[in-house]
C-alpha cells in the first residue's frame, strides 16, 4: 500500500491553476508553484503552508518577495522566451497572507527598452493587495519556446 495520498481539498489550487515543472534549484525548494493563463494574461500562485510562514503563522516576507519576483519576472518568459535575471525589485508590503491562503500574483509590461524589462506588479489573497512593486528584469539567454510563450504561438500557430 503506498503513502501517496491525494492532497486535501484545501491544498489544491484553483481551477485553470497548472503545476509549473520547476525540479531545480530554489523554485524547488518553495514550491509548487502554479500558473493559469486567462485572456492572455499569465498569473501565478501558491498554496501557503507551514514551511512558507514565519513565526505567527502568516507567510515569510521572504517567501513573499521570492514569490514576486518569478510571479513578476515571468513576463520576460512569455514575451521573449528566455531565461532572465533580476535586475531590481522593490515592493510594498501591504498585508499578510496566511497559513492556508491561496496567493496569487502577476505583473504589466511597462517598457521593454535596451534589453531590461519594466514591469508594475500585484501579490493578492481574495480580496486582499498583498504586495505592490515594480521590477526591472534582463533576459540572457533564449531558450525553447513553451506553450502559451508568443515565440511558441508563433512557431506553432
Amino acid at each position: 500500500m503506498s503513502d501517496d495520498l491525494a492532497p486535501p481539498p484545501s491544498l489544491e489550487a484553483p481551477d485553470g491553476y497548472v503545476a509549473l515543472d520547476m525540479r531545480r534549484g530554489f523554485a524547488r525548494e518553495i514550491g509548487p508553484l502554479y500558473r493559469a493563463e486567462r485572456n492572455g494574461l499569465f498569473t501565478m500562485g501558491f498554496r501557503v503552508e507551514e514551511r512558507h510562514t514565519n513565526g505567527m503563522k502568516n507567510a515569510h516576507g521572504g517567501m513573499l518577495m521570492s514569490f514576486a519576483d518569478m510571479a513578476w519576472g515571468h513576463i520576460v518568459s512569455v514575451e521573449s522566451s528566455s531565461y532572465w535575471v533580476t535586475v531590481r525589485l522593490v515592493v510594498d508590503f501591504l498585508s499578510s497572507a496566511h497559513l492556508g491562503d491561496w496567493v496569487e500574483g502577476g505583473a504589466e509590461l511597462l517598457s521593454r527598452e535596451d534589453d531590461l524589462y519594466v514591469v508594475r506588479g500585484r501579490v493578492w489573497a481574495a480580496d486582499r493587495t498583498l504586495m505592490t512593486g515594480t521590477g526591472v528584469f534582463k533576459p540572457i539567454a533564449r531558450r525553447d519556446p513553451r506553450p502559451g510563450e508568443k515565440a511558441y504561438a508563433a512557431t506553432n500557430g
